[in-house]
């Protein structure tokens, strides 16, 4: 298996504070955003996202605000690719999103208007669509016109990496030609809350939001690579007594294998871990390795953006973020743990111009 990315929105990465963007490098002020209280004053989101500003009024005064993250991401990957839906190509470009719960708030709040409202169900149908998982690549499909393969993955921390897997399948079976590939999550008070209590922590929670997309192809026609997708793997392995890292190292040698990639050739890893201090990933990982090598810690930078993690850590590698610039005969893996047991492994090989 492989496949080419010729294009991603590389604003969710490499803009930085001062400029738009659709991932926060540094926590700030969230208050603006919620009418409720909140765990912790500051998280990493995008406080002055405005989706009317990005794609115009029409089509967008009842979009929520994952699908307004991701629409966008959408158009620029489409941009940076230089790919244009037509009626010559759009039946063969489809879209893979993965998520954790879609839209937290829509779907909250939309079930208690059903209690609370007139009668009490009198609620707001143009609503209902923020209500279900797949209402982001439904939204962008019709956005740009796309009517080639649809689909939402709910993985949680490994929603990307899942779609990703997906969407290769797809192109290998020739069910689709070209795949947006990417996730959403949105910052909301529902989504703040949910981070803090599981963390045992309020004060310590860092919640972040942020949209990341890739276009993924399995032939390029004109269009410059930046990385071949090589393998991409999952696995299950109960937490308790070590099963999860016994299904991460075990999925590890299946995506090298697959990749037909050896351990010397990889230079850096992406892991879902929080700081440097937790090894919980790195560690199987490096263990199949057989060596050390560079780590990039997407939640460092951006919070924990759940589904959108891994396609973070994706964005940091195509970046060459703090020098780890995979050669061309160098490649890396991507890795993502659910706390329940769920892993996946990516391995990717950067294209340098």
């Amino acid at each position: 298996m492989s496949a080419t990315i010729t294009g991603w929105s590389r604003g969710s990465v490499v803009a930085g504070p001062g400029r738009a963007t659709l991932a926060s490098w540094t926590p700030g002020p969230v208050t603006a955003l919620s009418e409720r209280p909140l765990p912790a004053p500051d998280a990493h989101a995008v406080v002055d996202f405005d989706v009317r500003a990005e794609l115009g009024r029409r089509g967008t005064s009842f979009l929520d605000r994952a699908t307004s993250l991701a629409v966008v991401a959408c158009r620029d990957a489409l941009a940076d690719a230089g790919l244009e839906p037509d009626d010559t190509n759009r039946d063969r470009i489809g879209v893979a999103l993965g998520t954790t719960v879609g839209s937290f708030k829509s779907t909250s709040e939309f079930s208690l208007d059903s209690k609370v409202s007139e009668k009490p169900y009198l609620v707001n149908p143009v609503l209902f669509p923020n209500t279900v998982m797949n209402c982001a690549a439904g939204q962008a499909a019709i956005r740009f016109g796309l009517r080639g393969v649809n689909a939402t993955v709910a993985g949680g921390p490994i929603g990307f990496l899942a779609a990703l897997r997906y969407a290769t399948n797809a192109l290998e079976r020739g069910y689709a030609g070209v795949m947006l590939v990417g996730a959403a999550e949105e910052f909301s008070e529902h989504r703040a809350w949910a981070h803090a209590l599981s963390t045992g922590d309020p004060k310590a929670a860092s919640v972040g939001e942020a949209a990341v997309v890739f276009v993924v192809e399995a032939s390029p026609t004109g269009r410059a690579p930046q990385a071949d997708v090589l393998a991409v793997c999952t696995g299950y392995g109960p937490a308790a007594a070590g099963g999860r890292d016994r299904a991460l190292r075990s999925c590890t040698r299946r995506a090298l294998r697959t990749a037909g990639v050896g351990h010397d050739e990889i230079v850096a890893v992406v892991t879902g871990e929080a700081d440097e201090a937790d090894l919980s990933e790195y560690r199987p990982v490096t263990g199949v390795l057989g060596k050390e090598v560079p780590r990039l810690l997407p939640k460092v930078y951006f919070g924990d953006c759940g589904a959108a993690t891994g396609g973070l850590g994706v964005g940091l590698l195509l970046a060459g973020h703090r020098g780890i610039g995979p050669s061309p005969a160098g490649a890396a893996l991507v890795t993502g743990c659910d706390p329940d047991g769920a892993v996946a492994v990516a391995v990717l090989r950067v294209v340098r111009a």
